[in-house]
């Protein structure tokens, strides 16, 4: 392992403004049941929101739209399709109770949230030429790149809508703070897409944790903001929510890459191995690719190469050798630990900050 990749697992250190981290011990280890609550009040309170904002599109597109929430079959007919686990939703109305405020008020800036967050799955879908999403086929595979792209548009839209309409005092903070964000993805997607086309060995650790930041850790850190805008908070406390959602959001993208390589299909609902075969700098394998080992010579021989049959088993175990899938899982341990620094901030009492810590334990354990 490289200088680099050891200063990258040192967890961060620093004292709070006043308030010491959350003691060790002092909440009781989440097991997954308090996360599935507040999941399911997420989802319960969105889901209407959501339904009212995707029925307020043109005929055309809301079908679309319809098929991609899993609420229709390319069809038209209804389905009773899985419209996701609701995470950043969830977070945004954790964020608001931690800090005092009310569930019920935050309920638009969820749904702005989920609609966003949908609008980049439309187009990453069509981006990465992904068939299928939670076990259903993508929209642009049934509709057509141009329309899931639009379609995508229009959600993006209609989350600025939401917030526009939104008679809380924090709703134009929120609005400016998504619309920044929404930037951020798309800088975030645009540095992951100009990576496919660059040298196997010429990206860096920095780079990709920083492309990893704007793609997912941005829009788990805006949920968390608006959650704690949503609730009254000073500046601080917004910020220190925010990086705690950001820092969770890398734990969460350094196990989804590990899901990506080594989960199983029957519970992702994606292929086995699809970035590998595709040729993407995930974070796994930029750290083979960096390790400076035999391994990662070999796995960059086989990604200057286009994907040939036979090569996934090749390539997944070049990865491992090289230590990709250990660094990973390390990264994701040490960046909830920093999550965690932030969190105890704005919100010293592990009682109130239960909810996020639920979700936070939920996101970085999921089963592969």
């Amino acid at each position: 392992m490289t200088e680099t990749q050891q200063g990258a697992l040192s967890a961060a250190e620093g004292p709070g403004r006043d308030r010491g981290p959350v003691p060790v011990g002092s909440h009781d280890p989440p097991d997954g049941q308090e996360a599935a609550v507040l999941l399911e009040q997420a989802r319960t309170s969105v889901d209407p929101e959501l339904r009212r904002a995707v029925g307020s599109l043109p005929t055309s597109i809301r079908r679309i739209a319809r098929h991609h929430f899993g609420w229709e079959h390319g069809d038209g007919t209804p389905a009773a399709g899985n419209t996701g686990k609701a995470i950043r939703p969830a977070l945004v109305l954790a964020a608001a109770a931690a800090l005092g405020g009310h569930r019920t008020t935050a309920v638009r800036a969820a749904a702005a949230v989920e609609l966003v967050h949908n609008f980049t799955l439309l187009h990453d879908d069509v981006m990465d030429r992904d068939t299928t999403r939670r076990h259903r086929p993508t929209a642009w595979a049934v509709f057509g790149d141009a329309a899931a792209v639009l379609v995508g548009d229009s959600l993006q839209a209609l989350a600025h809508r939401l917030l526009a309409d939104d008679p809380h005092p924090a709703s134009s903070s929120a609005a400016a703070r998504l619309a920044d964000c929404v930037v951020e993805l798309c800088e975030g997607q645009h540095a992951d897409t100009a990576m496919e086309r660059r040298s196997p060995d010429g990206i860096t650790l920095d780079e990709v944790l920083l492309m990893a930041e704007a793609k997912t850790g941005a829009l788990l850190g805006c949920a968390c903001a608006l959650g704690a805008l949503y609730a009254g908070a000073d500046d601080a406390d917004v910020e220190a929510l925010d990086a705690f959602g950001r820092e969770a959001g890398l734990a969460f993208q350094f196990i989804d890459d590990v899901i990506g390589i080594w989960g199983d299909p029957g519970r992702t609902g994606k292929p086995a191995g699809a970035d590998l075969m595709a040729r993407k700098k995930s974070l796994p394998v930029v750290a083979a690719l960096t390790s400076g080992t035999p391994a990662a010579a070999e796995l960059a021989e086989l990604y200057r190469l286009p994907y040939r049959d036979g090569d996934l088993e090749r390539t997944v175990l070049a990865v491992e050798r090289a230590g990709g899938r250990d660094w990973a899982q390390q990264q994701a341990a040490d960046r909830m630990a920093r999550a965690l620094d932030h969190l105890s901030r704005a919100v010293p009492d592990p009682g109130a900050a239960g909810g996020l810590l639920s979700l936070a334990e939920f996101v970085t354990r999921r089963s592969m």
